[in-house]
This record gives structure tokens, C-alpha cells and sequence, in this order.
């Protein structure tokens, strides 16, 4: 399929939307290029509660959460992975409830920093965030009236997790499928390989609705994410192309590449192109001196 994203997405914020038979949403009021209207909490159950994402450290969406929380009991919380709009949160609402935080782990890069290399996705990093329990692949926790199974995705970030309702086809699909715009994958956070690996994780899944951590919900998953995946071969084909063509670094790939692109968003767009210019290194396409890096220099293999 041509891939088409959703813009149309109303965050109604302040208060909880319904999006499925005893889950709502909550959307903090966080906005920016990178995560749209805002960051998505929700909440499962109608008796003792599970919230997924919590989301930022910000007084009015505690407040908003608390509000449709109505004084039933939290049992868990649920953290996707560990940028600053998604589990910061948690600490203070765990405060306020007693719940259990769950989560793959704590914050980490998808590889080692290469020597002089400073990870650019620092400052979104939530490096106090630990769980409670740790959560492993396929590991389902059940509570009153709802069980919720791990599916672990990383890409995004090395710690990233997606939770399927199960019983339902619903999959809370956080930052790495959304309905609004691709995923950032940015090392050293994250890596493209993983990312691509999990996407086709997903496809082979028969999910019928996803939640994500931003926008509204992604209605025909499996149809959607193919075209996410022929969307990331295609920027593969458009990186590979420029280097055989002459382009040499980053910054002129994304100025030919991501020209139509909102200037705000180069420098993902670079950490982007890094990650498939790491993956193409990895796969003998591409060559560099050392280890690929931001402003590296590319030449094409052979």
C-alpha cells in the first residue's frame, strides 16, 4: 500500500477518551515536531486499573490522570521504554497509587559509544527511570479483568516494549508504529536493524488496532506497517543512490533527501540517515573510515 499518514487527531486535552471497550487515552499537553499533539497515556480496566505510559513529569497530566482514574485502585504501570514524554511520570504516580512499575529496564544505547562520539538523544533520556520488575519477551501480567503480554520492540530506543490487550487485538504499539509519522530511529539510541526486525515482528502478528504513543490509532495494522517497512527500504534505496551518486556525508544526503522536510527535524533526519548508513555498512554496501559515524565519510562499497 501507498503509505498515508493521519494527521487528523483531536488530543481533547484534559480529560479521557474512550478509544476501545474499558481502555482511554489521555494526552498530555507536550507538543513539538517530535511528538505531535502529545504523549499518549492510557488506561486499562474499569475496576483496579493498569495505566501504560504515564508519560511526562508534568503536574496537569498527573492531575488529568488522577481525574479519570476516579479513585479506583492502580495496580501497575506499564513504561513502553525510556525517553522523557513516557516514563517520568511513573515515579510520582506509583507515589499516588502504590503501584507496581513494570518496564524491559532501564535506559541504554543500542551499542557502545564509538570513541569522541556523544550521544545526541541524551537530554531525552530518562536515566533515573528503574523498574520495579523487569519485564521479558512474551511475558504476560494479568489483573482485574485484563491481561497485558510484553511484546518487546526495540529500534526506537534498545528498551522499547509494546503491550498487547490480550483477548482483545489490541496492541499498545507506543513510538514504534504511529499513525502520524514514521519512527525516530537515531543512534546510538537506536538501531535500524532492530527496528526493522521488529517491525516485521509486528506484521506477522493479526493485531486488528493499534494504540501508539502519539496521534490516534492505527486501524488496518498489518496493511499500514508494510507500507512502513517499503517506506524505510525505499529511504534505504534514496541513501544508497546519493552515496553512489556522489554525496559523501550526512548533511548532504539530508539536504537532498529531506528537502521537503520541516528544517526542525534535520538533525533526526541525520541520526536517521546514520542508521541506515550503520546498516548498510553492516551488510556490505557502504564503506567508511572506522565505525560509521555523524560526520563520517561514505563511499559506496566495490
Amino acid at each position: 500500500m501507498a503509505l498515508k499518514f493521519d494527521t487528523g487527531f483531536d488530543p481533547l486535552y484534559g480529560q479521557g477518551v474512550s478509544v476501545a471497550p474499558d481502555v482511554q487515552r489521555i494526552t498530555a499537553r507536550n507538543p513539538s515536531p517530535f511528538t505531535f499533539h502529545g504523549t499518549n497515556s492510557y488506561i486499562v480496566g474499569r475496576d483496579t486499573l493498569a495505566v501504560i505510559d504515564p508519560g511526562p513529569d508534568d503536574e496537569a497530566h498527573l492531575r488529568t490522570l488522577l481525574e479519570v482514574i476516579a479513585g479506583r485502585p492502580v495496580s501497575h504501570i506499564f513504561v513502553s521504554h525510556t525517553h522523557r514524554d513516557h516514563s517520568p511520570l511513573a515515579a510520582r504516580l506509583k507515589e499516588r497509587t502504590g503501584a507496581i512499575v513494570l518496564a524491559e529496564g532501564p535506559h541504554r544505547p543500542a551499542r557502545a559509544l564509538h570513541i569522541g562520539e556523544t550521544n545526541a538523544l541524551d537530554a531525552s533520556a530518562d536515566m533515573a527511570f528503574v523498574p520495579d520488575i523487569a519485564l521479558s519477551d512474551g511475558e504476560a501480567v494479568d489483573g482485574d479483568g485484563w491481561s497485558i503480554r510484553t511484546v518487546l520492540t526495540p529500534g526506537h530506543t534498545a528498551n522499547h516494549a509494546a503491550f498487547a490487550l490480550e483477548g482483545t487485538g489490541i496492541l499498545f504499539s507506543a513510538d514504534h508504529v504511529m499513525a502520524w509519522a514514521t519512527s525516530i530511529v537515531a543512534p546510538p539510541d537506536g538501531a535500524m536493524a532492530d527496528y526493522m526486525a521488529s517491525l516485521d515482528r509486528l506484521i506477522d502478528r493479526e493485531d486488528r488496532l493499534l494504540l501508539p504513543g502519539h496521534g490516534g490509532p492505527v486501524t488496518a495494522p498489518r496493511a499500514f506497517m508494510r507500507g512502513l517497512k517499503t517506506h524505510r527500504k525505499m529511504r534505504e534505496r534514496a541513501i544508497l543512490q546519493r552515496v553512489r551518486e556522489g554525496d559523501r556525508t550526512i548533511p548532504d544526503m539530508v539536504r537532498a533527501i529531506y528537502r521537503d522536510t520541516d528544517p526542525r527535524l534535520h538533525g533526526a533526519a541525520g541520526l536517521s540517515v546514520l542508521a541506515h548508513l550503520e546498516d548498510l555498512t553492516a551488510r556490505g554496501l557502504v564503506v567508511t573510515d572506522a565505525a560509521p559515524a555523524i560526520d563520517g565519510i561514505f563511499t559506496p562499497a566495490g
